[in-house]
This record gives C-alpha cells, sequence and structure tokens, in this order.
C-alpha cells in the first residue's frame, strides 16, 4: 500500500481550502497547530458558532449544528497532535447549548438566511425536532476534544448531548439510515472512554452492518455508500472490532488506491455547487492520508 504523498500536498494546493491545506500540513508533520485554528476562525461566527460553508454544501453564513461538527473534528485533530486547545471549544459548546431543544437533542439544521448553494438537505428541515444524525456527529467530535479539554469535558451541553444521544440509540429500530448508523457508532466509538457502558450497545449495532460493513445509501447518489473506515476511523477505538482483519486490510488497499492522477481523492456523492464539489476533494484527501496513515489496527 503506497500513496504518493507529495502529489496529495499539490493537490491541497492548487484545489484545497486554507483550512484543509493547514490540516494536512499539521497531519504530515510540516504544520502548525496555531496556523490550523486561525485557518478555522475564517468559518467562526460573533455568536460562538461556525458557518460560511465550513459544511461545503451548506454555504450560508449562519451558524449550523452541522458547523460545530465540523469545528469539533478540527479542534480534536491539533489538540490530539499538539496538546493546545481552542479557547473557542467551551465558546462552542455555550452556543449548542443555546440551541440545543428541551429534550438534549439538536435540529438537522437550523433556518438558513441565505440558500445560495445550499444542497436541499439542509432547506426548509423541521428546526424543532432532535436528529439522531446531528446530535451524534456533534457530540461524537466534542468527546474527542473532551479527552484533552476538562471545560469541554464538564460542559452542561456535551451532558446534555451525550444523555439524550445514549437513549435515541437504545431505541433505534431495525432499519436506521444509513447516516443514523454511522453517527451512532462513530458517537459510541468516542463515548467509549469515558463511558465504559456503551461496549453494549456497539455490540448490539453490529448485526445492522451488512457482511462486508458497506452501508448503500439509499436516495444517495449511484454506488454511494458509507464503508468501514467512514463507519469506524479510529484504529485504537472500539468501532473497529465490527469488522475482521481481512475487511479493514482490503478497506485500506481500496482506500490507497482510489488516489487519482491529480494527487486527490474524489467523493461519492452529489454536491450542490462547483466549489463545494472541490471543497469535499479536498476534505477527503486529508480524510484519507489520515486513514492511510493510521492504517487497519493500532
Amino acid at each position: 500500500m503506497t500513496i504518493d504523498t507529495a502529489a496529495a500536498v499539490s493537490f491541497l494546493a492548487g484545489h484545497g481550502r486554507i483550512l484543509d491545506r493547514r490540516r494536512l500540513d499539521l497531519l504530515l508533520g510540516s504544520g502548525d497547530a496555531d496556523a490550523v485554528l486561525r485557518a478555522l476562525d475564517a468559518y467562526h461566527n460573533d455568536d460562538g458558532g461556525y458557518g460560511w460553508g465550513i459544511e461545503p454544501d451548506l454555504r450560508s453564513p449562519d451558524s449550523q449544528p452541522v458547523g460545530a461538527m465540523h469545528a469539533f473534528e478540527v479542534m480534536a485533530e491539533v489538540v490530539a497532535v499538539s496538546s493546545k486547545g481552542s479557547t473557542r471549544a467551551v465558546q462552542l459548546c455555550d452556543w449548542l447549548d443555546q440551541h440545543t431543544l428541551d429534550d438534549g437533542g439538536l435540529p438537522l439544521t437550523l433556518p438558513v438566511t441565505d440558500p445560495a448553494g445550499c444542497a436541499p438537505l439542509w432547506l426548509g428541515r423541521d428546526h424543532e425536532t432532535s436528529s439522531l444524525q446531528m446530535t451524534a456527529q456533534v457530540a461524537a467530535n466534542a468527546l474527542l476534544v473532551a479527552r484533552h479539554d476538562a471545560d469541554v469535558a464538564s460542559h452542561r451541553w456535551l451532558a446534555r448531548a451525550t444523555s439524550w444521544c445514549l437513549h435515541a440509540i437504545a431505541h433505534l429500530d431495525s432499519s436506521p439510515s444509513a447516516h443514523e448508523l454511522l453517527f451512532a457508532i462513530r458517537f459510541l466509538d468516542a463515548a467509549a472512554e469515558a463511558h465504559p457502558d456503551v461496549l453494549d450497545l456497539l455490540r448490539r449495532l453490529a448485526p445492522l452492518l451488512p457482511p462486508d460493513g458497506v452501508i448503500p445509501v439509499r436516495g444517495g447518489a449511484p454506488d454511494e455508500a458509507l464503508r468501514p473506515l467512514d463507519l469506524a476511523p479510529r484504529p485504537e477505538g472500539p468501532a473497529r472490532r465490527l469488522f475482521t482483519d481481512a475487511i479493514l486490510r482490503a478497506e485500506v488497499d481500496r482506500l490507497a488506491a482510489g488516489q487519482q492522477p491529480d494527487g486527490g481523492w474524489t467523493v461519492d456523492f452529489e454536491s450542490s455547487s462547483p466549489a463545494a464539489a472541490l471543497e469535499w476533494r479536498g476534505y477527503a484527501t486529508v480524510a484519507a492520508v489520515e486513514a492511510l496513515q493510521r492504517g487497519p489496527r493500532p
């Protein structure tokens, strides 16, 4: 399994967002944590949340729950390699607490003030019903930040979101959507260190996975699917135990073979705009390099 790392760096230089270029530099050991956090600040709003297209298919400036997910993802990457936390993390928890519904969950979206360049997924949605897909993905990344940030770990919002997710996952039916299952597994994987009892819930989700671990996305693009390395991105996490060594090795080889002649990787879903399509490729390239550095098992 070999990839051309220099070509990936060149692809990001020619086509990627500054944020993803900085993330890749940090991943490869040539970057600076402060530079990543400065790039993240471009998406920050005065209310403490994140918008401005940090989710490539949601280009409105409004702070959104999915913006929080992406911001925590970057903060988790930074703190894991540098032990440098972001002063924005607690502000983001405060923002999330303000927009959490009474039951403790987050809606899929808040109202979108400018729909230009936004995918239909994000428009005209119910803002008053908690979404497992959204709450779990935001909380999963926050839990990874919380491992290194005591203020995030003890925040009221994270406790509320964690409790809501555990209840919702325990009551999942036998046919959740692909993305509900994805983020339920990711949440449990991230929560296991602080909440070891979630391993029972993780085992209960195992029968919902196809034998090869590949989950087709109903209603998505042709051949769009979620794969084992999407479901369990951390080799040291318990979610990797859902898959055999053979499946994981095959997925690593498949991912490595997906590098394109221009040095980047592609995605299998449709984007809302040409800008989003290119930004997703940059995001996917960082994710691919990270996954291939980590390998199938610790």
